[in-house]
């Protein structure tokens, strides 16, 4: 029996992470009985006079959000790392280490209206809300090691509020992804001489397998070693390092990126397809001055839907004892993603 990627399980290797993943396509065909979650709601106003995310509403801690008509920044009324906190003490026992964590969090909402998603608001707006990543990146990243702008969208993955937002996260430390990502992006570059992500999309390209959309400067794929039903990686044509390298064109054709791949999310399922997702480059801070040319800046989508707007991939049981395990492979999900339509279904 000759093998079929889309029938016969095997393993694949991640060279980001350097681990490895079970694809187990055959799984697909067996019937369904777990957790189905309730559909995504599709009632939401523009503004919610409750809702702390929305323009001129108190927020808990007492302040009052601007009548903001873009984007917004402030500071998270319940932070996860604080600037001024008082160091744990050394030890020299190695099973039971800690070291200081010191950081910032910040709320950032994309737009005024809670009814606007990424896929449903124009270029234009998008393109606004990469400037104010760009804008974050710069202010953070002169103190801080890591700047980690991040959104988690729909309640299938812990978002407690509707209301387009992402959040920022800067730490004195690098945390456990990146640094495996900057470790393996040093071994290759060490190797063979050239960025590892930029041999990389260059190589999708020319197997156009796991192609989702691309336009003259950004090219999104299924990576061959996906975890998630329908993850996605945003990279570069150009070796870029960071966001803050971007050209303003880039930038405008990024915000068409975005729009284009998270409609085809949308129309998936039609539904407001949720994910979390989030922006990797070279450190910053103490490291704004090191060599990082091993490092390609890339973003990552990573969707828990799996067989409808209801059924979700789980993480339990293997993939938290053993190894990551997919059912549906990269290669279909891509051409999944594909031939869907450009045009958002409610605007169809």
């Amino acid at each position: 029996m000759a093998f079929q990627p889309t029938e016969h399980q095997h393993v694949r290797f991640n060279p980001l992470r350097g681990d490895w993943i079970l694809v187990s396509p055959h799984r697909m065909k067996r019937p369904w009985a777990g957790q189905v979650e309730k559909p995504v709601g599709e009632d939401i106003p523009a503004h919610d006079p409750k809702n702390p995310l929305c323009p001129g509403v108190v927020r808990p801690n007492g302040e009052v959000n601007p009548n903001y008509e873009s984007t917004f920044v402030f500071t998270n009324d319940f932070p996860a790392m604080l600037e001024e906190v008082p160091a744990p003490q050394e030890s020299n026992d190695p099973l039971f280490q800690s070291a200081p964590a010191r950081g910032t969090c910040r709320v950032m909402c994309f737009h005024p209206k809670s009814n606007l998603t990424l896929p449903l608001m124009t270029c234009q707006e998008i393109k606004t809300v990469i400037d104010e990543w760009i804008k974050q990146m710069l202010d953070l990243g002169k103190k801080y090691t890591w700047v980690q702008i991040f959104e988690n969208k729909g309640a299938v993955m812990g978002c407690s509020n509707p209301h387009p937002h992402c959040q920022i996260w800067a730490s004195s430390f690098m945390p456990n992804e990146p640094k495996l990502k900057d470790t393996n992006q040093k071994d290759y570059f060490a190797k063979y001489g050239r960025p590892m992500l930029m041999d990389y999309v260059n190589k999708e390209l020319e197997k156009k397998e796991r192609l989702v959309v691309t336009n003259d400067d950004w090219v999104v794929v299924v990576p061959y070693w996906a975890v998630w039903p329908y993850e996605t990686m945003v990279l570069p044509r150009r070796h870029v390092s960071r966001m803050t390298d971007l050209t303003e064109t880039e930038k405008t054709s990024l915000a068409d990126i975005i729009k284009r791949l998270t409609t085809k999310y949308d129309n998936l399922f039609e539904c407001s397809f949720p994910y979390s997702m989030g922006w990797h480059g070279a450190p910053t801070g103490p490291c704004l001055q090191d060599d990082v040319q091993h490092w390609v800046f890339h973003g990552c989508y990573y969707p828990p839907l799996l067989r409808s707007a209801t059924v979700k991939k789980f993480m339990v049981g293997y993939e938290m004892l053993a190894q990551a395990q997919r059912d549906l492979t990269a290669e279909q999900a891509a051409e999944k993603l594909r031939v869907l339509p450009e045009v958002h279904y409610k605007n169809a």
